[in-house]
């Protein structure tokens, strides 16, 4: 049986790694508030877009949805993991499903996050292009994102969804049809160059608010799957927190019986040793 002072020491570190679980969990749960509080903000922001880019066109939907035609013919995976390896096994979920899907010949694959590129390169999966992801407590800046994505014919993007606190999923969109459902339920109307001027032409205005609606529609995406991670983070802190109090209590009962183990052997020390006093008093007075 182990010492007493041996199982304090490593009780003493578990109790600082509960207690740096619970500053972790902490901080996932403001970041999952803060996250999610933003993720409304850009959803209300892209309606209000999305009903001036509507009005300046007959049929939005067709005419967005043709981006990519005159692009190099191949398709793109964007993949939106975390920068850190805090994130539960969410970033392994989500390349097991992008390699089900994911054909070399015809598509290419770009990165955002360190720990999503670490995955794929040890499990030899090539990539085109990695970029950080954004801190999403500050403007986030995705046009060298988009730029990348442009000349290709389809984008795919895979992120993590937050749905609850305690659920997350992997979830695998089409760009473009993410600027149509973000739109669904917005009023249009329209405003043709017969009625008003347009200064530069029509055509640019529409090009520069399609990049601005894209870039939009991937800042939300990276928002939710941070909103995602964050949730994760602190379901995995909780559970650390809970087995550093299990091994605790675990501790605590074997300092127990190591301390009553040790306390036995000294007082059977102490009676051999009075024993041993008495025969040698007693060897003496014959």
């Amino acid at each position: 049986m182990r010492r007493p002072n041996v199982i304090e020491k490593e009780a003493a570190s578990i109790e600082t790694l509960r207690n740096l679980t619970n500053v972790f969990e902490s901080l996932a749960s403001t970041q999952v508030a803060k996250v999610k509080n933003k993720v409304e903000l850009s959803k209300r922001f892209f309606q209000l877009l999305w009903e001036h880019y509507s009005a300046i066109r007959i049929d939005p939907k067709k005419r967005i949805t043709s981006r990519g035609e005159n692009g190099n013919g191949r398709n793109v995976m964007v993949l939106i993991s975390a920068e850190g390896g805090l994130s539960g096994d969410l970033d392994q979920r989500m390349i097991e499903n992008m390699q089900a899907e994911y054909n070399p010949e015809t598509t290419d694959i770009i990165v955002l996050g360190s720990h999503g590129a670490g995955q794929l390169t040890q499990r030899g999966i090539p990539y085109i292009r990695f970029f950080q992801v954004p801190e999403t407590d500050k403007y986030i800046d995705v046009t060298p994102v988009i730029k990348a994505t442009l000349p290709y014919s389809h984008i795919s993007v895979y992120y993590e969804e937050y749905l609850s606190l305690g659920q997350q999923e992997v979830r695998k969109i089409d760009l473009i049809s993410r600027l149509q459902t973000l739109s669904e339920g917005v009023d249009e109307y329209v405003i043709t160059d017969k009625d008003t001027i347009f200064e530069p032409s029509l055509d640019e205005i529409a090009d520069q608010m399609e990049t601005m609606m894209m870039s939009l529609a991937f800042s939300q995406t990276i928002l939710e799957s941070g909103l995602a991670q964050a949730a994760s983070r602190f379901n995995a802190m909780t559970v650390a927190e809970d087995r550093a109090s299990e091994l605790l209590g675990e501790y605590k009962m074997e300092f127990h019986r190591a301390k009553r183990a040790e306390n036995d052997r000294r007082l059977r020390e102490v009676l051999v040793g009075m024993k041993k006093k008495k025969r040698a008093a007693a060897a003496g007075g014959r």
